[in-house]
């Protein structure tokens, strides 16, 4: 199984029913929308897909409601869990729903030393033959994965073919390059650090906010790895308000509350405890930048 490690990649929201069961329904919908607007891979029940509150079955439906809703279309899961264990099981999972590939994170909780990530890193990574991602965000997850250490686990792993870079130091890209050639593919995780990445080579954008303006994100990434950069550039500017809501702890109901504003049809504001949904002035704020910068959509003019 190959991926062509490419262009804007959403890490997704998980929408949840009243009674805060999944709405597989409205996750397969928006699976489909995001592709017709551009997408060209799906990365389901992530930390933005608040992956900590799902149990394995809900991982398990949530990535064959993905397989089912896009065939032809990568689905690359999350794997994270407390125990090493359980992200093996996770691994194996999806690739018997049919997975394309999987972004392999750190255990949640433990930031154990580079003996303990490695050994957990090495473990899950070959518990199937899919092609990975390793997922570097040491400002969530207190474990950084160094250039040298990214270019032994690349040397050990032949599946290990791509590196989501979310230290938000793009300097970080040149460094793994320098070691590693063109042996991984690299791509940003941060989004207000996207246009800084793709300017150090980045080939693929795996992004917060794309899974509420996929338009605006397709076009921001064609234009920063065209060569572009001034056009880029007012793109961007108009963007960052938005993306800031993805690097900050209530990032989950921030970007909730942004699908809920700019595409209705494709979300709600519900999180699962001990997560809540804004409220007072903490939502009057959000909602007045995200309502701001709607009034000014650049891309409000152009066909989708």
């Amino acid at each position: 199984m190959t991926i062509e490690w490419k262009g804007v990649m959403p890490a997704t929201l998980t929408q949840f029913n009243e009674d805060l069961s999944i709405d597989l329904g409205l996750m397969a919908r928006h699976a489909q929308w995001l592709v017709e607007n551009g997408c060209s891979a799906l990365v389901p029940h992530g930390s933005l897909g608040e992956g900590a509150t799902l149990s394995f079955s809900e991982k398990v439906s949530l990535q064959k409601t993905y397989v089912e809703a896009v065939p032809g279309s990568p689905i690359i899961p999350g794997i994270a869990a407390l125990t090493t264990k359980e992200c093996v099981d996770l691994a194996k999972a999806a690739k018997d729903n049919g997975c394309s590939g999987l972004m392999v994170l750190p255990p949640y909780q433990y930031p154990g030393d580079w003996r303990e990530m490695k050994t957990h890193m090495s473990t899950v990574i070959s518990a199937t033959d899919l092609p990975c991602i390793l997922y570097n965000n040491p400002i969530a997850y207190k474990t950084d994965f160094l250039p040298e250490q990214i270019a032994e686990l690349a040397a050990e792993h032949e599946n290990l073919e791509s590196v989501k870079e979310s230290s938000t130091d793009p300097r970080r890209i040149a460094a793994i390059r320098e070691l590693t050639g063109d042996r991984l593919v690299l791509g940003v995780g941060v989004d207000d650090c996207a246009l800084e990445g793709a300017s150090m080579g980045a080939k693929f954008w795996i992004t917060g906010v794309g899974g509420q303006l996929p338009r605006h994100n397709v076009r921001l990434w064609e234009l920063g790895t065209s060569g572009r950069a001034e056009e880029a550039m007012e793109l961007y500017l108009w963007m960052l308000p938005l993306l800031r809501m993805d690097t900050v702890v209530k990032f989950v109901q921030l970007l909730k509350r942004l699908q809920t504003l700019a595409c209705p049809e494709m979300g709600y504001d519900r999180v699962r405890p001990p997560r809540l949904p804004l409220e007072g002035a903490e939502l009057a704020e959000t909602d007045a930048i995200i309502q701001k910068a709607l009034a000014s959509d650049p891309l409000a003019t152009v066909s989708a």
